[in-house]
């Protein structure tokens, strides 16, 4: 039977170990430098510790290479911040999954297994061709897409309202390009700014 359980009997389940105390001088017996060696980065505290691609303090890899365009950059969306991304649905397979005068919502397209979630924006593309009417619902509609739904007797639903189209900005002039006489030099009218006569 094992020893009864007291206040003066309680221990740690494991035994306790002394911290490592690091030597302070030749006083600590631990000799001059306490095996640290003389000066530098790995002579001072938290010098182990440094954040993954660290290179000593000057410019790292990820920051010398050029930033790139494009969904595989560093910068772009889902993880730099003006990226965003859309699932795309194209019209074949609303052709396949749909009888016809259903309602295609984010939702039916989850349960007919075209996407997984709604956590994503969808976009109706137009590969494949459509013959039945299908009232449709996403967040955005390719131009083709969208005139082949309306063709087929269908409609489309902007989720967060149908944007504004992009209006071109015009061209500007290009200034005139001052007369050039015959050596090529600018013609400049001469402003002859003489001082009046005054009247005696």
């Amino acid at each position: 039977m094992g020893e009864e359980l007291n206040l003066h009997s309680l221990k740690p389940a494991q035994p306790r170990k002394e911290r490592k105390r690091i030597g302070r001088g030749m006083g600590s017996g631990k000799g001059r430098y306490s095996g640290r060696g003389i000066k530098g980065q790995k002579s001072r505290s938290g010098s182990h510790m440094m954040p993954a691609g660290f290179e000593g303090g000057q410019m790292p890899i990820d920051m010398r290479l050029p930033k790139l365009r494009g969904n595989t950059s560093a910068d772009a969306m889902p993880i730099g911040p003006f990226r965003t991304y859309t699932q795309p649905v194209n019209l074949r397979d609303l052709e396949a999954r749909f009888e016809a005068g259903a309602e295609v919502t984010p939702e039916a397209l989850v349960t007919v297994g075209l996407i997984k979630n709604t956590k994503t924006d969808i976009k109706i593309l137009a590969s494949g061709e459509l013959t039945k009417p299908l009232a449709v619902t996403a967040h955005g509609f390719s131009k083709t897409a969208r005139a082949k739904i309306e063709a087929a007797g269908g409609s489309v639903t902007w989720l967060r309202g149908e944007p504004d189209a992009r209006v071109k900005k015009p061209k500007t002039s290009r200034p005139a390009t001052p007369d050039l006489d015959e050596t090529g030099a600018v013609e400049v009218a001469a402003e002859t700014n003489e001082p009046e006569e005054s009247a005696e």
